[in-house]
C-alpha cells in the first residue's frame, strides 16, 4: 500500500534535484568557453584555467552522488536527518571542488557555502549542527585558500596567483570566519523560530480538523434535516437526516438550487426569505412525495451569518411530522370518545328505562287487540323499532362501561386461527368471497383478555366481509414482533376516503347497512385498555388493511394509545 512521503523526505528529494540542475548549469560552460588567455572578465577567471579532467570528474560525481541520495531515500533504509548529514557533508565537498576548479581565490562559488549552512539549519533544527557545518566550511575553504596561495603539493599548478592577492587571501579569510558563524547563528534562530511556528501551526491545524470532525459528527448526528444555502438560495450542504427525510441524496441537492428540492417552490422560498428579512425567521409545513407516500415536512429557517455577523446565506432545519400528526390525531380521536363515552353513558341510563316500559305497554296493547286490526300493525312496528333502540342502547353501554378484563395467558396464535376456522363456516362468508390465513402453527403465549381480543377479531373481519358485497379477498395473518404479536386483517373491498377513515372509530359512524356504528369504537377502546396500537391504511376501490399491534405482556395501567411506527 502506498504511504505518503514525509515533508523531510520531500524536501531532500528536492535538493537532490536542485543540486544536480546547479552543478550542471555551472559545469556546461566549461565544455564550449573558447576564449583567449588575454581576456578578463568573469567567464576569463572561471573558465580560462579550469582543466578537463577535473571538469569532467566534478560532473560525474556530482551525477553518481545524486543517484546514490536516491536510491537512500527511495529506500529509506536511514532516517531522514542522517540522510541530511550525509547530504550536506557531500554539498560541502562537493562546493570546495567547485572553488578549487572555477576561479580559486577569486572564485564567487564560495557564496553556496553559507547556503549550506542554512540549509542544515533547517534541516536538522538544531543550533549545534549548524555550528559544526559552519566550522566544517570554515576549515575546508581556509585550508583550501591556503593552499593555492602557497602552492602546495596539488594546488600551485592550478591556477596562476596575482603576488598582490594577499589582501584578498586575507579578506576572504576574515570574511568567512565572521560570515559563516553569523550565518549559523541567524540561520539557527530562523530554523528555531521557524519550528516553533510550524509546531504551533500543526497543533492548530490539528484542533482545526479535530473542531471540524466533531462539527461534522455533530451535524451529521441530529436527527432534524439540515440543509445551508448562499443568499440566491444554491445549496452548500445537507445532513444524512435531511437526505432521508427529502428522499434525495447529496448530489442531488449540493450545488443546485433549493427550489429543485421536493420542499421549496419558488414562491415557498421568497416567501420564506420575505419573512427571514422582515422579522428574522420564517415558519412552515408542506407535504412532499417521498416514494410512494406522502409526507407532512415542518421547517424553521434563518440566516446564516459567520462569526463577524456578516450573512452568507441561509440554514434551513427541518423534520418530517408525519408521524408527530398521526399521533396528534390518535389522541383527538380518544378525546373525542372520553367524551362520547361520557354522554354515552348518561344517554343509556336515561333512556334505558323508559324504553322498557314502552316496550312492555306495546306488547301488552297488542295481545289486547284483534288481530286484524290496523293498530295491530303499528303496535308492531313500534315494538320491533324500541327492540332496535335497545341494541344501540346496550352498544352504547358496552361501549362506555366495558367489562373489567380477565387477564389470562393464553395462545394469542391459536386463538385468530380457531376464529378464523370459524369465520370459513359462517353464513356471512358466500361463495364469491375468498380467505387466506399466514399464522405459524408455533405456540405464542399473551397475558390478556381473550374474549376482548375475540372481539376485536370479529369486529374487524365482519367489516371486511361487508366491505365485499360482491365477493373479494380477506385475509388474515400474525407475527411475533419483539415484544409484540401483530396481526394484519386486509380485505379488497371498496375502501375508505380520508375523511371516511377519520371518523370510523366515532360512535354511530356506520359505513355499512344495519350497523350501529359502535364496533370499531368497541376495537378501539380494547387495544387501547391492551396498551396496544392499530394502524388503518385504505384506499378508495383498493381495500383496506387494518394492523394491531398487541403487547405480549400489557402493563397493570392503562396508557396512552400510540400510532405505529
Amino acid at each position: 500500500m502506498y504511504e505518503p512521503l514525509s515533508p523531510q523526505v520531500r524536501q531532500l528529494r528536492t535538493l537532490v534535484v536542485a543540486r544536480l540542475l546547479v552543478v550542471t548549469a555551472i559545469v556546461a560552460p566549461a565544455f564550449f568557453y573558447t576564449g583567449t588567455p588575454e581576456e578578463k572578465g568573469l567567464l576569463a577567471v572561471l573558465y580560462q584555467g579550469a582543466s578537463p579532467a577535473w571538469v569532467r570528474i566534478l560532473l560525474f560525481a556530482t551525477i553518481a552522488a545524486s543517484f546514490v541520495y536516491a536510491l537512500m531515500l527511495k529506500i529509506q533504509r536511514l532516517s531522514p536527518q542522517l540522510q541530511a548529514w550525509i547530504q550536506l557533508s557531500g554539498d560541502l565537498v562537493l562546493v570546495s571542488a567547485l572553488v578549487f576548479i572555477f576561479g580559486g581565490i577569486l572564485s564567487p562559488f564560495s557564496m553556496f557555502y553559507p547556503v549550506i549552512i542554512v540549509l542544515a539549519s533547517f534541516y536538522l533544527g538544531r543550533p549545534a549542527a549548524a555550528t559544526a557545518f559552519a566550522s566544517a566550511a570554515l576549515v575546508l575553504y581556509t585550508s583550501l585558500m591556503l593552499g593555492l596561495f602557497f602552492g602546495w603539493q596539488g594546488f600551485g599548478t592550478i591556477r596562476n596567483i596575482d603576488p598582490d592577492i594577499t589582501i584578498r587571501l586575507t579578506y576572504n579569510v576574515v570574511v568567512a570566519l565572521v560570515g559563516f558563524y553569523a550565518v549559523a547563528l541567524l540561520g539557527s534562530t530562523l530554523a528555531r523560530r521557524t519550528q516553533l511556528v510550524q509546531e504551533k501551526l500543526e497543533k492548530e491545524t490539528e484542533r482545526l480538523e479535530s473542531l471540524k470532525v466533531v462539527y461534522q459528527d455533530v451535524i451529521q448526528s441530529i436527527v432534524s434535516g439540515l440543509v445551508t444555502t448562499d443568499h440566491s438560495g444554491m445549496i452548500s450542504s445537507v445532513n444524512r437526516a435531511g437526505e432521508i427525510i427529502l428522499s434525495q441524496s447529496s448530489g442531488e441537492l449540493v450545488g443546485h438550487p433549493i427550489t429543485d428540492s421536493a420542499m421549496f417552490s419558488t414562491e415557498l422560498w421568497r416567501r420564506s426569505q420575505a419573512d427571514c428579512e422582515k422579522i428574522g425567521r420564517a415558519f412552515d409545513e408542506v407535504d412532499i412525495v417521498r416514494g410512494p407516500n406522502q409526507v407532512t415536512v415542518g421547517f424553521s429557517m434563518t440566516r446564516l451569518k459567520d462569526a463577524s455577523d456578516n450573512s452568507r446565506g441561509y440554514i434551513v432545519i427541518f423534520q418530517d411530522l408525519t408521524e408527530k400528526r398521526k399521533m396528534q390525531e390518535e389522541l383527538r380521536v380518544k378525546d373525542r370518545m372520553a367524551a362520547v363515552g361520557e354522554l354515552a353513558a348518561g344517554i343509556a341510563h336515561e333512556i334505558g328505562n323508559p324504553l322498557a316500559a314502552i316496550s312492555g305497554s306495546a306488547q301488552m296493547l297488542a295481545r289486547s287487540l284483534p288481530q286484524d286490526q290496523s293498530g295491530v300493525r303499528l303496535l308492531e312496528i313500534i315494538l320491533k323499532e324500541s327492540q332496535r333502540l335497545d341494541r344501540t342502547i346496550k352498544g352504547f353501554l358496552r361501549f362506555a362501561r366495558p367489562k373489567d378484563s380477565a387477564l389470562i395467558r393464553f395462545d394469542i396464535s391459536q386463538l385468530l386461527r380457531e376464529h378464523f376456522s370459524l369465520l370459513t363456516n359462517s353464513a356471512e362468508v358466500s361463495s364469491h368471497h375468498e380467505l387466506s390465513i399466514d399464522i405459524p402453527d408455533n405456540p405464542i403465549m399473551m397475558l390478556g383478555d381473550a374474549d376482548q381480543i375475540s372481539q376485536i377479531f370479529w369486529n374487524l373481519a365482519r367489516n371486511a366481509l361487508r366491505a365485499m358485497p360482491s365477493g373479494g379477498t380477506l385475509r388474515l395473518s400474525g407475527r411475533q414482533i419483539e415484544d409484540s404479536y401483530q396481526f394484519v386483517v386486509e380485505d379488497t373491498g371498496k375502501g375508505m376516503t380520508e375523511d371516511e377513515r377519520a371518523k370510523m372509530f366515532q360512535p354511530f359512524q356506520s359505513f355499512f347497512d344495519r350497523g350501529t356504528g359502535i364496533g370499531m369504537s368497541i376495537v378501539y377502546r380494547i387495544i387501547q385498555e391492551h396498551d396496544g396500537r392499530l394502524r388503518v391504511e385504505s384506499e378508495p376501490g383498493k381495500g383496506t388493511q387494518i394492523t394491531v399491534d398487541l403487547p405480549l405482556m400489557p402493563s397493570l395501567e392503562q396508557q396512552t394509545l400510540e400510532p405505529l411506527q
